[in-house]
């Protein structure tokens, strides 16, 4: 077994957390202020597994554990992990040989499993079982000679991990429009795939210009936009229709952050705006706003929307209601070099 070799790498600084030069203003509107807060929100089962997966792997076997790509899409999550001890690369060459790294909750594709392989990396695959369930799903329909519609965002890590399991059946669709122009080999032997973190809305829109094109395009066994995503989409839907503003905690490379504020304008707020940090939020979005809506991105700790809800309350939103629309209860098991039994039960942690 080779013997980790343990050398400097090149660290990109953590930004900087913005800090608030003058506190929000209580500023008269013409109603009562409140605060409606989306849930379920943050953090979902797959992202909570990833983290930990990091952190247990630091106490387990000390830092440096390096970790290909961010292991979620959120600046504070990256940042907090970094001085913990992990080592972020962009790909598995940058890692010593020998050496532990962690493979993101987005997925990689097989050659990326392979060149850490050839390196004697110690692999830890923390990528979310519901992507997972995408990859095999590629894998099954091209061995079947299928040619796959993959909707989705082309440079997203997770589009990459699918396509790289059969690049040669995949077309990626990157939005509605595309569907209008993409060409394939046999319009009968077609089917389609997508990324897990896309809006359902604008994903079946998609689906349904694809199908006036190819009327045997063939669907997924299952939705393979995943539960969180599709529930975090209805909470701020109910949220969003009774707004003046919505604010969704995110990071700006968070696919399913993104979404969710493009869900809420099309849901009925008057505007929407993402945010890393409350010290974001501008004075000027709260002019004339009675009712503010707040959820977070799957990949976004609770803290931070606690951070949010305190500068409201500073800015007279002290009225706080959660709309709940669904419950959640899922919990992955953590990748199998990390369990403290052979099941898994033990050493999973709190949610956040």
């Amino acid at each position: 077994m080779a013997v980790p070799v343990l050398v400097p790498t090149p660290r990109v600084p953590a930004p900087r957390r913005p800090v608030r030069a003058e506190p929000l203003q209580d500023i008269p509107t013409s109603g009562h202020k409140r605060v409606l807060v989306a849930a379920p929100r943050g953090y979902c089962a797959g992202v909570d597994r990833a983290v930990l997966a990091v952190q247990k792997a630091l106490e387990r076997f000390g830092a440096p554990v390096y970790v290909r790509k961010q292991i979620v899409h959120n600046v504070h999550v990256v940042t907090e992990l970094e001085a913990a001890g992990a080592v972020f690369v962009d790909e598995v060459d940058e890692v010593p040989e020998g050496a532990h790294v962690v493979f993101s909750a987005h997925g990689v594709a097989p050659a990326v499993v392979q060149a850490a392989a050839d390196r004697g990396l110690q692999a830890i695959d923390a990528t979310c079982p519901l992507v997972t369930k995408v990859h095999r799903e590629a894998v099954r329909f091209a061995r079947g000679g299928r040619e796959i519609l993959l909707i989705g965002h082309a440079r997203h890590e997770e589009i990459e991990g699918i396509t790289g399991e059969a690049p040669e059946h995949v077309t990626v669709v990157d939005s509605p429009a595309a569907a209008d122009t993409v060409q394939v080999r046999d319009p009968a032997n077609v089917v389609w795939l997508s990324q897990t973190t896309l809006s359902v809305d604008e994903t079946m829109q998609t689906v349904r210009r694809l199908r006036e094109r190819f009327p045997l395009l063939a669907d997924p066994p299952t939705d393979d936009i995943c539960y969180a995503t599709q529930n975090r989409q209805v909470a701020i839907k109910k949220v969003a229709a009774d707004a003046d503003l919505v604010i969704v905690v995110g990071s700006a490379n968070s696919s399913n952050s993104m979404r969710l504020v493009e869900v809420a304008r099309a849901g009925g707020a008057r505007a929407a705006q993402r945010v890393d940090y409350a010290d974001e939020i501008r004075q000027e979005w709260l002019d004339g706003v009675t009712t503010v809506g707040v959820t977070s991105g799957a990949s976004v700790p609770e803290v931070l929307v606690r951070e949010v809800l305190a500068q409201l309350a500073e800015a007279g939103y002290r009225d706080v209601e959660e709309v709940h629309t669904a419950q959640e209860d899922l919990v992955f098991a953590l990748p199998k070099q990390l369990r403290d039994d052979a099941d898994g039960v033990s050493g999973r942690g709190g949610r956040r």
